[in-house]
């Protein structure tokens, strides 16, 4: 198990308590074609330019202590995207996987997968998996890449299992409750996301997450992904901590 890296002071980095920030981040990393298009250069760049900005994200929540952070990253709907496009993802993902495997060790980082497999490309697969067992034991932030994601996708999936569970004669039906799907989930054992950050202006949560954003609070930006950098997700964590969250009560 490797020693994460010096911690922020969330009291000296924000004027926040520690107290007062989300124990779980999910952010929907939007706009990096349209970043592109107003530039006049070509949608890969912009995925380029949005890969390289999931390094200083991830890296600072790390350091505040934020226990989750969950990067909606491919969807998959994202493979109706033209084939150039996604293969220049793919190699996108295979080359963070390698470049910050040494960065998510130093930090203390545990990376996880949400999201089905087939379909992923052979290489992709591999570097992930090495990245996902060096790090299983560390203990600080848990960093979930949906990858090949898809909510209604991960509730079917949910669904098949405890239903094979109730073939089995393992549970009954009368038995089933909200917990026996929150822990069929891709997200089991993990807490709910506390704050939904979506990048871009988009006002929808495009079949991210849908079972565990329930009562999460939801921070919009304009920003583009690849200029959302350590200060955008600071305003973001000090508008969290200003909310009064009630779960349905007074």
């Amino acid at each position: 198990m490797m020693a994460t890296a010096t911690r922020l002071d969330p009291q000296s980095e924000l004027g926040l308590r520690p107290e007062q920030l989300p124990r779980h981040v999910a952010i929907i990393m939007d706009g990096n074609g349209r970043w592109a298009e107003e530039r006049g250069v070509d949608r890969i760049k912009g995925h380029e330019a949005g890969a390289e900005n999931v390094h200083e994200v991830v890296t600072h929540c790390a350091r505040l202590g934020i226990d989750v952070l969950t990067l909606y990253s491919f969807s998959t709907e994202n493979w109706q995207r033209p084939a150039e496009e996604i293969a220049h993802l793919m190699k996108l993902y295979v080359k963070y996987l390698i470049k910050e495997r040494d960065e998510i060790m130093a930090n203390g980082v545990r990376m996880v997968q949400l999201g089905r497999r087939d379909g992923l490309p052979d290489e992709v697969l591999h570097e992930m998996d090495k990245t996902i067992s060096a790090s299983k034991d560390n203990d600080g932030m848990t960093l979930c890449l949906a990858l090949n994601y898809s909510s209604r996708v991960e509730i079917v999936d949910a669904v098949r299992s405890i239903s094979e569970r109730v073939k089995a004669d393992e549970l009954q039906p009368d038995q089933i409750d909200e917990q026996t799907i929150s822990e069929a989930l891709y997200t089991a054992r993990l807490p709910d996301p506390d704050l939904l950050i979506r990048t871009a202006g988009e006002m929808r949560v495009s079949n991210f997450l849908l079972w565990q954003i329930s009562y999460a609070e939801l921070y919009v930006t304009d920003t583009f992904w690849p200029e959302f950098n350590r200060d955008s997700l600071n305003t973001a964590l000090r508008a969290y901590a200003r909310r009064g969250r009630r779960f349905g009560g007074l």
